[in-house]
């Protein structure tokens, strides 16, 4: 209890031994106070009674919270925050106490008073005076911090007509250097006063967006799930307790906002609920992580969005702005847009179960000129979220217009108010940066309100694409602040104030070319970027007529070209280049798996002869809409009769397709295979191979001819020649023998009378039949 009284003191009068203190410092300080030598005790007494203004910032006030945020005139405001020591001395008799500043009637006063520095006691107001109107504090050492609580009635602020206050949080103290009680640091925020319901109350709309960057690459796994690869991991730790997108859907799903999706993100949550893979550096695709967190994400949304204005953007939010000032030199560019729409309320439909809005385009920052407006809204879209620092307004009017007004060719700027869509940026984890954006959220829009008490006003808000979690946490505050308070404003969806009748003397001229901002054009992406781009998209077009399931390359690397287009690649050359890289080099790879197997050196003899081309598939699926044709490099040596054949081959396999050809000359002459789709556009590489002719002529055949027939004729000679000696002696046959009785030979003409010369053949003689 010492303690916690020596930290905070008594938050009514000071303590005896501070008025000490003060006293002597005070006296030591009139010299320099007043630049004379001898002042009068009523300067003293003045000098006591406030502190001087040095315009010091040794010490740096932070507000973390001011509670409630538009109070009553019977509430009590609690207000926190700490004081941190910047100086290098210590600060003694710290004292924290508020200053009830002046009624701002404009919301440029406002926007003022928030970044002013030092204290101005005729801006900043008096230190109220009184019972729980300050704290003191410890001692505090050079960078030390202190925490600090003030509950101070409201009616102690003596609040006057209704309107924003300015109200400041100031620390007092003195320090070795300066030791005199003075202002060593202040910090305003701002109080929003409606003591009862407006009249009419200003209508708002505030975009929710659930937009990331692209995740998804446009390879699959060669399974009959075709699982899906991502780039990495990230969208997982995104949807995961705690990331950023989990967020989102969390704080969004009881505010009264409009939700603005990528379809892309939902293509790609709803993708990883199943089995999906992460490409590793240098290896194999491992397994993700974060189905189970996927399933639960998009279970949340849906039910976040039930019966919730859906704004659907173009599949993968392209870039509008590159589109219109870099992708329209390259032909075909544009044609992507409208199959993104299309895909966009189809992916909605299908994963959220919502029927989206898609005719509205948001540029990015919501600047425009007349390329980026005709761009944007010829897929479709007839209605283009702008901002007003882009579509400023040139009038004289006394208030803020409605955001909706005609911009001509039926098409409708809905421009976001730059003010408020630009207060939750920058680095809202702090605390104090995060309590002063809510405020100020607040007080602007009661400023709007109060502005034309009985002409009620439609804005707008388009925060940033991509808020942080601490960045989207404030977004909340604010718009439930704003919601629970309902005195000056009422939420309405984006089409209600699409449509609320526009005011005549706001601007309806679209900037021209050369006021779009230098720092969003050195954004974009490249002329060389879309030309790539293209040239993707050809190679797609030559792909898929040859497959009979092209739907498994069309969908998915059609998304990959559409997101190569996304905003989200701002500010991220180098990943934008390795994506389309990726992309392009994965589609080569696979239009490689279909192609002609490279023949070797061959010979043809005779004149007739049959060559045959191998083609071989090595897809999962067949293929059926190529055709193979052969060319000769002799037209008059080889002949090919029907050179042209339909190419159809089932995955996984190979075919060997045979031309006939007609040989009129020997020699050689190389052949050219090449693959055609059917509207005769060249389909990979042409194949080139040497065919060597060997050719019989008609005079050999004559001369083989006359040599057979000349054989044919000498053998039918010998054999006429010899039938004319008649028979030969056998030279095989045996010698006469003597006969007995006269000694005379034996032979075959010697007669033989007796009974054994009978016609009876003798040994070794052939019967003739």
């Amino acid at each position: 209890m010492a303690e916690a009284a020596e930290k905070q003191g008594n938050p009514g009068t000071p303590a005896p031994r501070r008025w000490l203190h003060r006293l002597t410092a005070a006296l030591v300080a009139v010299p320099l106070l007043t630049g004379l030598s001898q002042a009068a005790p009523a300067a003293q007494a003045a000098n006591l009674a406030q502190p001087a203004n040095t315009g010091s910032r040794t010490a740096e006030v932070s507000l973390s919270g001011l509670s409630p945020a538009a109070p009553d005139e019977d509430d009590t405001l609690t207000v926190s925050g700490t004081v941190t020591n910047r100086g290098r001395a210590a600060i003694t008799d710290a004292e924290v106490g508020l200053h009830a500043g002046p009624r701002l009637s404009t919301r440029s006063s406002i926007e003022q008073a928030s970044t002013r520095d030092g204290y101005a006691p005729g801006l900043d107001g008096t230190q109220l005076t009184g019972k729980n109107t300050s704290v003191e504090l410890a001692d505090i050492a050079a960078g030390a911090t202190r925490s600090f609580t003030l509950d101070v009635p409201v009616k102690r602020l003596k609040l006057g007509a209704d309107g924003v206050y300015q109200l400041g949080v100031s620390v007092t103290g003195q320090t070795q250097s300066e030791a005199y009680p003075h202002v060593l640091g202040i910090e305003r925020t701002f109080l929003p006063w409606q003591t009862e319901p407006a009249d009419t109350r200003t209508r708002l709309t505030f975009l929710w967006p659930l937009i990331s960057s692209s995740h998804l690459t446009a390879r699959t796994e060669s399974n009959e799930q075709r699982t899906p690869v991502f780039r990495h991991d990230r969208l997982a730790d995104e949807i995961a307790p705690g990331g950023r997108l989990q967020r989102m859907v969390s704080l969004g799903r009881d505010l009264p906002v409009s939700w603005v999706v990528d379809p892309d993100l939902l293509a790609s949550v709803d993708a990883m609920t199943k089995p999906y893979k992460v490409s590793s550096p240098g290896g194999e695709p491992v397994a993700g992580k974060g189905q189970a967190d996927a399933a639960q994400w998009l279970n949340d949304l849906q039910q976040a969005t039930a019966d919730k204005e859906v704004i659907a953007l173009p599949f993968g939010d392209p870039d509008l702005a590159s589109l219109a000032h870099r992708g329209r030199n390259v032909s075909g560019t544009l044609s992507h847009l409208g199959p993104a729409t299309e895909t966009a309320r189809t992916t909605v439909k299908t994963v959220l179960h919502v029927t989206p809005l898609t005719d509205f385009a948001w540029p990015v920052e919501g600047a425009v000129d007349p390329s980026v407006v005709s761009v944007a809204t010829s897929a479709g879209a007839r209605k283009v979220i702008t901002r007003s620092d882009s579509l400023r307004e040139t009038g004289s009017l006394p208030y803020t217009p409605n955001a909706a007004r005609p911009i001509g060719g039926g098409v409708t700027a809905v421009n976001a108010d730059a003010r408020l869509s630009t207060l939750f940026q920058g680095d809202l984890s702090r605390a104090g940066n995060s309590a002063l954006a809510v405020q100020q959220f607040l007080a602007q829009t009661l400023s709007v309100t109060e502005q034309d008490p009985n002409r009620q006003r439609s804005l707008l808000v388009a925060p940033q694409r991509l808020p942080s979690s601490s960045q989207a946490t404030t977004m909340a505050q604010a718009v439930r602040a704003l919601r629970d308070n309902g005195r000056w404003t009422e939420f309405t969806d984006l089409a209600e104030t699409a449509r609320a009748k526009p005011d005549p003397g706001a601007n309806r001229k679209v900037p021209g070319a050369g006021s779009y901002p230098d720092r969003l054009r050195k954004q974009e992406l490249s002329t060389g970027a879309f030309e790539q781009i293209q040239e993707t998209q050809r190679s797609l077009n030559a792909f898929s007529v040859i497959l009979s399931s092209d739907d498994r390359v069309v969908t998915t690397f059609g998304n990959a070209v559409r997101r190569s287009l996304s905003t989200s690649w701002r500010g991220r050359t180098g990943e934008a280049g390795q994506y389309r890289a990726d992309v392009q080099n994965y589609l080569t790879s696979l239009t490689g798996e279909v192609r002609l197997v490279q023949k070797s050196r061959m010979t043809l003899s005779g004149r007739s002869a049959t060559i045959p081309v191998t083609v071989q598939n090595n897809l999962i699926q067949p293929v059926n809409g190529l055709e193979l044709r052969l060319t000769s490099g002799r037209r008059f040596g080889l002949e090919i009769s029907e050179d042209t054949k339909p190419v159809v081959i089932d995955g996984g396999h190979s075919q060997s397709i045979k031309f006939d050809t007609t040989a009129k000359a020997n020699g050689r002459t190389f052949v050219e295979a090449q693959l055609y789709t059917k509207d005769g556009a060249p389909y990979g590489k042409a194949m080139t191979f040497q065919v060597d002719v060997t050719e019989i002529t008609s005079t050999v055949l004559l001369v083989i001819a006359g040599g057979v027939l000349l054989v044919v004729l000498a053998g039918a000679r010998m054999y006429t020649q010899r039938k004319r000696r008649g028979p030969q002696p056998d030279p095989d046959a045996p010698l006469e023998q003597e006969n007995p009785a006269d000694g005379g030979p034996t032979g075959d003409n010697s007669r033989d009378t007796g009974p054994e010369s009978k016609d009876s053949p003798g040994p070794g003689e052939k019967v003739d039949c």
